[in-house]
């Protein structure tokens, strides 16, 4: 086993929010909160040498202070989310559920549009949807190498057993086969995975291991959680319609023009995203439903944003760690 942090026991990914559980250990060494990156011109002619040699200081101080209020901005929208879950959907009435969607979706749903693709965004767009349409496939060895690399890049200094292995449990994997465990996720839910564990290195090591916050008895499964965060971005942005005209859609062709690794890029916002909805609804496995819920109508907002124009305009962005490769 490891020395570090890593989940000793593992949810069924059937169970998400369901009866059946096993109990997680989410114990490990405690970390800082990476910070985002926050672009300032402090080029002047009247700075002193010594202002210059504190520079770097007084850079870090703003950059903490404004994640700072980014964090309470984010967990007192997480707070009243789950006051609206825990009434309306918590129940599990058929009222409260039409009146919860109701209210949540239908400025989205009203302003719902229909625009004229430019041929980058046709093409990207196809070219994402086809990525959509490739389901895991175990038998087949680039996913085998691509599963093989995932484990590597969470676990570097522990070698891999093989591809049926109690091992993967301990990354938040249903079984010893985390092959049966993508389903509507897909191929592409394990390249998202791997896009996290790769350009957001210090983001993917935080998540799996959970380092960061107050956790619960009852962690979340992080790979299950990762497979569960791709299908809801695919729902949530039509992406197996012939042409997305949702608002939060549209808005995210126009993302996807500019960066062709948007939709990974969002993957990563929203899993730290849901990560911060789940400190602060403080929340534990059996809920995680909501925190997912409450992720999804974040992003749907955010999305919605009239200058919404690229990925780093989300506030939800600032979550995501800095140093990225």
């Amino acid at each position: 086993m490891f020395s570090s942090g890593t989940l000793r026991r593992r949810i069924f990914h059937d169970d998400v929010g369901g009866k059946r559980y096993e109990r997680i250990d989410s114990s490990g060494s405690g970390g800082d909160l990476d910070e985002p990156l926050l672009s300032h011109d402090y080029d002047s002619p009247r700075r002193s040498l010594h202002f210059d040699e504190d520079e770097d200081d007084w850079m870090d101080k703003k950059r903490k202070e404004e994640f700072a209020w980014t964090q309470i901005f984010t967990r007192l929208l997480a707070q009243w989310v789950h006051f609206i879950a825990t009434f309306l959907i918590g129940s599990g009435s058929w009222a409260g559920n039409v009146l919860f969607r109701a209210v949540t979706r239908q400025q989205l749903n009203e302003e719902s549009v229909a625009i004229d693709l430019s041929p980058i965004q046709q093409e990207r767009l196809q070219s994402l949807q086809q990525r959509v349409a490739i389901p895991f496939d175990g038998t087949c060895l680039e996913h085998q190498e691509a599963l093989k690399e995932l484990w590597r890049e969470a676990f570097p200094d522990c070698e891999l057993t093989g591809l049926v292995s109690e091992q993967w449990k301990d990354m938040g994997w249903q079984g010893r086969d985390p092959s049966t465990d993508f389903r509507g996720g897909g191929f592409i839910s394990l390249e998202n995975l791997l896009f996290l564990a790769k350009k957001y290195p210090h983001s993917f090591q935080r998540l799996l291991h959970k380092h960061e916050g107050k956790r619960s008895e009852w962690e979340y499964p992080f790979a299950i959680a990762g497979i569960n965060i791709s299908f809801m971005l695919i729902q949530m942005l039509d992406l197996r319609s012939d042409k997305p005209s949702s608002l939060p859609a549209v808005n995210f062709l126009k993302m996807l023009a500019v960066d062709e690794m948007a939709f990974n890029r969002l993957f990563c916002v929203a899993f730290e995203l849901m990560d911060a909805h789940w400190l602060a609804m403080r929340a534990s496995y059996m809920e995680f439903n909501a925190v997912l819920k409450a992720t999804q109508l974040q992003l749907e907002r955010e999305l919605s944003l009239d200058d919404a124009g690229q990925l780093e305009d989300l506030p939800a962005y600032n979550l995501l760690s800095s140093q990225c490769y």
